[in-house]
């Protein structure tokens, strides 16, 4: 039993010294306690999942010895840094007379057989999984102890270690691995180092700025030569701007600590390498750091082959005795060392230089690691994989999930007679000339390196000078002449789409090939950018496509991704792959869920362009979104709304999208999931309701078999929450099996017209409000205006990607004020206001989240304008007079319906009553009007100066 806990000097929690001993005489007869400086046991769980034990002083080791026993049990710590020491116990089996504290030994556990007759489970099942799962279900295996501090993509790796735990799982040595929460980055990386230099396989997770704050330890550990590994979803690093989705800045950032570095493409991968890495940290005697893709291979849901933990049982068999070489090496008062020194300028260079041993046979180690694994996998890997024909004379050289599209990319150009590769880099560091160049076909002549990092101001970035410096080596010796080029893509998350890697290639075919570029962008600056050529369809025939537009918090994410794993899971037949995008509003805002099926693997990560099957959950999306460019002509077009026919579609929809729908002649539905899910109990939870017309519509599985496997997923997800619950989503899905209404579209909505332009209800800004000259100069002053309309309006309405590079500030300017602009216009109810019962407490402007719902106040004459909207009500304002008359002004609480969220808490905070939630399509016409007239009114002040 091997068990680590960290303490940090300002949150300790430790067992009193009676408490402590009686702790350790309950697991053995026999204790051996060398006397040591005082430390503190961290037995506090922060995480949802454990329960917390904790205690309140600190703890005197003390010396106890009893000699009747079997068993060894030895008290050690390790100093992991400034705030952080590690307390381990360790337990062996002794021979009965065996009297001396001896090094403990390395654990192993081998499963029992199976009883005669009982077939052996599978050691490996076809499931769907993300790239975060896979690699976490490794981790637990193989690790003692997980560190972690939440940040995202990162977290789910932590969140699935942890629920493990708590459930009392074992891993491959038979033990519940020790889970820890820490206070930050610092103490994750503090507490690994303890760990790993106490003797024990420690693990951890994190990205981006996380992964940056762990850097002075990360040296440490490279410099101590200790085994253990860190998962990494690579992130982009706030710079300019925060991003949460993927790039290498942050693997790229740590390069130089002396971590190898191991890079996944996919979720399968994901889970190959990562035992790759486990195993092979041991064999080297080197920390690993084992990435891939963030938000795109982490949370992205493939068809995995998941092998259980008995399949690789014979792998960790295999590094028994490195394992039990990490043990007895770990810091023990039976075997006093010192650890880490000051050293003076005549010798640190000779014992720095002396671990390039280790760094030289790391890569031969590795492969030969990737071949034990392919043993038990049946997939072979290797440090630098080549994907092409064998006289291919261009080539591209990347890692991560881009290679994915790139080999789809190859296939289609080698479709056309091309002679063109790919060249996936896997082990990163220590970067091994002599396998790139094994790998590299010897009739490459051109090679485009494609980083997924940006370092301003270098020569180039790190992949590319790699491939420079390997290049310039071989031909040094003699080896052919290449021209190598470098470029870079996919920053901040950008899509790697099949057209931008057939550029790429394309860039290749010039005599002289543009070094430096970019690819996916316009830059109308510096001209890097290639030129992007027609849509091309790299996908495997047959591919079925779906996007659901919903809304966060709606459940749709959470319920596309059981869908998938429903069909997945419904044969070994059927590939599947699932991406989920969020806006950076979160709960209210866009979530788009593209899902792919299929009977042939699928592989590239980016955008789907032609949906089979589009679901569009909130019905304004139509209007503020082009959703139906991307609906396949004739596909299955699912609108989540309460029209019920084709009249009200045309009342109610933009001439443009009725012309868009009478060009495409999709197969149109509309269904009003939210009457559904209010009529069940579920409120604004439609997913049950629009899952279910995704099976009854789609066709990906028979609705009869479809039906009872979403119910039973059902069963399985909510069972926590009870029993009626569960009824209420079962009763969603029956309901909406008969509340599906098929709309046949009008030709005349081919020829449909424009209304008359109307004023953009949008550019209700402080630029519009005549009374407020100083704020509309100030906002001009800004430049508000110009830059809603270069940038902010293009990226509300997804168009983003056309942006060119000029329509940035530099240094990441941005005006005030942009809010006001925005209208949402996301709820589906919104509060409805009645004077009568107005108390004018203003609680409910208060309370609002998003400054939605408003007080104002009007004079006589100003109601009595020629644009005060009809219907406008008021009433006589209280406590405010003016010369002993009657109160001159008049009171209203005013809701913005494009800025509202329909979250009610106006409601449920009004003492009076006098808020009601509405219908938005029964208010937006009056309240926009209504709201467009109290924003010109001038702000109000009473008599002391007192803002109303």
């Amino acid at each position: 039993m091997v068990v680590s806990c960290l303490f940090r000097s300002k949150d300790i929690c430790c067992f009193n010294s009676l408490s402590f001993k009686q702790h350790i005489l309950q697991r053995s007869s026999l204790l051996v306690v060398r006397s040591q400086p005082s430390i503190g046991v961290h037995r506090t769980h922060s995480s949802p999942h454990r329960r917390q034990e904790q205690s309140s002083s600190l703890l005197p080791t003390c010396s106890i010895s009893r000699r009747n026993c079997s068993r060894d049990v030895s008290v050690n710590f390790a100093q992991g840094g400034a705030a952080a020491a590690v307390l381990e116990l360790q337990e062996k089996e002794l021979p009965a007379d065996d009297h001396q504290a001896t090094p403990a030994a390395a654990a192993q556990v081998i499963a029992a057989p199976p009883p005669p007759g009982v077939a052996a489970p599978p050691l490996a099942v076809m499931r769907a999984r993300d790239g975060n799962r896979v690699a976490a279900h490794i981790a637990y295996a193989m690790s003692d102890t997980a560190f972690f501090f939440p940040i995202t993509p990162a977290t789910p790796m932590a969140e699935a270690v942890d629920q493990w735990a708590a459930e009392g799982r074992k891993n491959l040595f038979g033990n519940v691995v020790q889970v820890m929460e820490m206070e930050g980055e610092g103490g994750v990386a503090a507490a690994l180092h303890g760990s790993a230099q106490a003797g024990g396989l420690a693990t951890s997770f994190t990205c981006s700025q996380g992964l940056l704050l762990m850097i002075p330890n990360m040296y440490k550990i490279a410099g101590a030569l200790l085994p253990c590994v860190l998962h990494v979803t690579a992130r982009t690093v706030a710079s300019d701007a925060m991003s949460m989705y993927c790039d290498h800045q942050d693997v790229m950032g740590v390069r130089q600590t002396g971590w190898a570095m191991l890079c996944s493409d996919d979720a399968q991968e994901a889970q190959d390498l990562a035992l790759v890495a486990h195993l092979a940290t041991l064999k080297a005697r080197l920390p690993f750091l084992h990435f891939f893709d963030g938000i795109i291979t982490s949370h992205q849901i493939k068809k995995v082959s998941m092998l259980e933990q008995e399949a690789y049982r014979p792998l960790l068999e295999s590094v028994q005795q490195e394992i039990q070489q990490h043990r007895a090496c770990g810091l023990n008062p039976a075997r006093p060392s010192h650890r880490g020194s000051a050293q003076s300028h005549e010798v640190l260079m000779q014992a720095w230089e002396g671990t390039n041993t280790f760094y030289e046979a790391t890569p031969d180690i590795v492969q030969q690691t990737m071949n034990h694994v392919a043993a038990i996998t049946g997939r072979q890997h290797q440090l630098f994989e080549y994907y092409g024909p064998p006289d291919a004379e261009r080539v591209v050289v990347s890692m991560g999930s881009s290679c994915c599209t790139l080999q789809e990319a190859v296939d289609y150009l080698i479709a056309r007679g091309e002679k063109v590769g790919l060249l996936k880099v896997h082990l990163f560091r220590p970067w091994s000339v002599k396998h790139f160049l094994e790998a590299l076909p010897p009739t490459v002549s051109k090679l485009a390196v494609l980083d997924r990092t940006k370092e301003g101001g270098s020569v180039g970035e790190p992949l590319y000078l790699d491939v420079v410096a390997t290049v310039a080596q071989d031909m040094a010796a003699g080896g052919p002449v290449r021209r190598v080029v470098g470029g870079r893509y996919g920053l901040g998350g950008k899509t790697f789409t099949p057209e931008m890697a057939v550029a790429v290639f394309d860039n290749l075919k010039q005599e002289q090939p543009r070094n430096k570029f970019t690819v996916g962008i316009t830059d109308d600056l510096t001209y890097t950018s290639l030129p992007i050529g027609p849509e091309v369809d790299t996908l495997p025939e047959g591919t079925y496509q779906c996007i659901f537009w919903g809304m966060g918090s709606d459940g749709t994410v959470g319920a596309n991704k059981e869908a998938i794993k429903i069909i997945g899971g419904a044969d070994d037949h059927t590939y599947v792959q699932g991406s989920f995008s969020y806006d950076a509003h979160k709960s209210g805002s866009l979530t788009l869920s593209e899902l792919r099926f299929g009977q042939q693997p699928i592989g590239g990560s980016y955008a789907i362009r032609q949906a089979d099957y589009m679901a569009i959950h909130l019905a304004s999306y139509l209007s503020k979104f082009d959703c139906l460019d991307r609906l396949k002509p004739g596909g299955v077009l699912v609108v989540n709304t309460a029209w019920k026919s084709a009249e009200d579609m045309q009342a109610a929809l933009p001439s443009k999208v009725l012309r868009q729908l009478a060009a495409l002649q999709p197969q149109l539905y509309v269904v009003d999931a939210r009457a559904v899910a209010d009529c069940v109990g579920l409120g604004k939870r439609i997913n049950m309701v629009m899952q279910t017309v995704f099976f009854q519509l789609s066709g990906v599985l028979p609705v009869d078999k479809a039906i009872p496997l979403l119910k039973d997923a059902i069963a399985q997800t909510y069972s926590k929450q009870g029993a009626e619950v569960v009824a209420r989503n079962h009763a969603a899905v029956d309901t909406a099996l008969n509340s599906v209404i098929k709309v046949d579209i009008p030709p005349e909505w081919a020829t449909a017209e424009d209304a008359p332009a109307a004023e953009d209800s949008a550019a209700d800004t402080p630029l519009s409000e005549a009374q407020q000259p100083a704020a509309r100069a100030a906002a001009a002053k800004l430049g508000l205006s110009q830059f809603v309309d270069t940038v902010m309006r293009p990226v509300l309405q997804l168009q983003g990607d056309t942006l060119p590079v000029s329509a940035f500030k530099p240094g990441n300017w941005l005006p005030p004020g942009t809010t006001s602009v925005e209208r949402r216009t996301v709820a589906t109810n919104i509060p409805h206001w009645d004077p009568a019962h107005c108390s004018e407490c203003n609680i409910c402007s208060f309370v609002c989240p998003h400054a939605a719902i408003r007080p104002v106040v009007a004079t006589a004459g100003e109601l009595a304008a020629d644009d005060v909207p009809v219907g406008f009500e008021t009433k006589s304002l209280r406590g405010l007079k003016s010369g002993g008359a009657d109160a001159e002004y008049t009171y209203r609480v005013q809701v913005s319906p494009q800025d509202c969220t329909g979250c009610s808490l106006c409601v449920s905070a009004c003492p009076e009553g006098s808020l009601t939630m509405a219908p938005l399509a029964e208010e937006l016409t009056q309240q926009a009007a209504n709201w467009k007239f109290t924003r010109a009114l001038p702000d109000r002040c009473d008599k002391q100066g007192h803002l109303l």
